[in-house]
């Protein structure tokens, strides 16, 4: 299952309108490569809304329920369309299984996946030294949030 006991928010309705535009490319190429490989690849998050990243920020802290994520609104790549969540869709129901070999060729589909991506220049929060967020990538295409946060005022 998911390690760490960290699961992502429930899906609801995928924001990828307000994706950067190569971030929105890059994300179309790699699903189509990884259904290739009998990988079927489901979004469940794009771009987030300040006010949606304050409201996941909450919970575990002032709401109910597990942390999700250690960034406030504006902390994350998510806020600037350059960050998407995914996982993988296993018969019709939604998998963060990183271990699962759905099409069976001895490398578990998670590990086929992220390699895909980092092919296109993602970057994974699986990666990530400290709160791992596995199904979390993103190009930053070098800027740091304050930078972002400097530009988007």
């Amino acid at each position: 299952m998911f390690k760490d006991n960290i699961f992502p928010p429930k899906p609801k309705k995928y924001n990828l309108q307000k994706l950067h535009p190569e971030v929105q490319s890059a994300m179309e190429q790699w699903m189509r490569n990884v259904e290739k490989k009998g990988i079927t690849i489901k979004i469940v998050e794009g771009f987030r809304s300040i006010e949606e990243q304050n409201e996941l920020y909450a919970q575990g802290r002032t709401k109910p329920g597990q942390k999700v994520t250690n960034a406030k609104g504006g902390q994350s790549y998510h806020n600037y369309g350059l960050a998407i969540d995914f996982a993988i869709l296993d018969k019709e129901q939604l998998s963060w299984d990183i271990k699962k070999d759905g099409n069976e060729n001895g490398v578990a589909d998670w590990d086929e996946v992220v390699r895909e991506a980092k092919k296109l220049g993602f970057s994974w929060g699986g990666d990530w030294k400290g709160f791992k967020d596995y199904p979390h990538l993103q190009m930053t295409f070098d800027q740091s949030i304050g930078e972002l946060q400097e530009v988007w005022e």
